[in-house]
């Protein structure tokens, strides 16, 4: 990897006026082009390799702020796990322990950040849309960490490095035929699934095939129009025998609303256990978590050795190094000269 020297850091406007536009914002895949989706997977694994201490100077006391509104486990801790693994500084911020809490606008909020020296906002809020908005206030890059039933981009691209590496193209470049060939089921809750929308989004940028299964409360027939290459299944053990991928999805309780969905019946036609899973015996398993286990999927599979569960998870913190490093222009590793007159600040 050729190594340059990177533009000193400037620092944070004092006033939203006086930002630069935000170009390198992630709010949804639709923004991303395949020649985007490929720098992004090059990035990823280019941090994955770097040396831990050459790649902490990439953000060197740079400052990124995760404003969550709604819990995450896996989303919160790989985004700051990424962003302190390239240098920067990280402050969480929490509806329940915020001003937030009080009322405050998700304007305020951003603009207060802003001010206090965030120059990239990591967002998740239960509101469509949001992350437009704290944009366009804020004028800093935002990543969409996950916005109501819209999207989750990030989730999107390190379900895609999983498989493109299950499927041996992991150095591959990423073209607009890197999946043509391969078909991916998503079973489960997909009318509430942000998840499931970015990754309908995307995987056909690349040639996939996507197959989306579950009842009719849970997947409307108008999800098949959401993009090119999208078909629904209703028969679950149908759409397997078409996959080389399977992706999981939990019903979303807190968003039902008072639909009633009958759990048993549910098992019967859509749980992923062993016996439903052994005549596919290349297929790969992914989920992208929370997991109920015993009821879209059992723990046989889950630990199982078709699991791909914990390497999505990896997976998350290469890619979100990467999409960090992106929106702060730090694509580029400093030179090494630069990396040894720093490292004593960092003892």
């Amino acid at each position: 990897m050729t190594k340059t020297k990177t533009a000193p850091r400037k620092s944070a406007p004092d006033t939203p006026d006086a930002a630069v536009v935000p170009s390198r914002s992630l709010l949804s895949v639709t923004s991303l082009r395949v020649a985007d989706v490929a720098e992004i997977m090059q990035l990823a694994t280019e941090l994955e390799d770097e040396d831990p201490a050459a790649r902490a100077q990439r953000l060197y006391k740079r400052r990124v702020a995760l404003l969550f509104y709604e819990s995450s486990t896996r989303t919160r801790t790989s985004f700051e796990l990424a962003a302190k693994g390239l240098g920067a500084d990280t402050t969480l911020v929490s509806a329940l322990s915020s001003s937030i809490e009080k009322g405050e606008s998700l304007k305020d909020t951003g603009i207060t950040l802003r001010a206090l020296g965030a120059e990239c906002i990591i967002l998740r809020h239960p509101q469509s849309g949001a992350p437009y908005l704290l944009e366009r206030e804020t004028k800093l890059p935002i990543l969409n960490a996950g916005d109501g039933m819209h999207e989750h981009p990030s989730q999107a691209l390190l379900d895609l490095r999983t498989m493109l590496a299950h499927l041996h193209k992991p150095k591959h470049a990423v073209t607009e035929t890197s999946l043509s060939g391969y078909t991916v089921t998503i079973c489960g809750d997909i009318f509430h699934s942000r998840v499931a929308r970015s990754n309908m989004l995307l995987l056909p940028k690349l040639g996939a095939q996507v197959i989306l299964s579950g009842p009719t409360a849970l997947l409307p027939e108008v999800a098949a129009t959401v993009g090119p290459g999208i078909t629904i299944e209703r028969d679950f053990d149908k759409a397997l025998a078409q996959s080389q991928v399977v992706m999981m999805l939990r019903i979303q309780a807190e968003r039902l609303a008072g639909r009633h969905i009958d759990l048993e019946e549910y098992k019967v036609r859509y749980q992923l256990n062993g016996g439903r899973l052994a005549p596919h015996k290349e297929l790969l398993v992914m989920h992208p978590g929370p997991i109920i286990r015993g009821l879209e999927l059992t723990s046989e599979v889950a630990d199982g050795p078709q699991s791909a569960i914990a390497e999505q998870v990896r997976n998350g913190v290469a890619v979100r190094m990467a999409l960090v490093a992106r929106a702060l222009g730090a694509e580029k590793a400093k030179k090494t000269g630069a990396v040894k007159a720093t490292k004593g600040k960092r003892a």
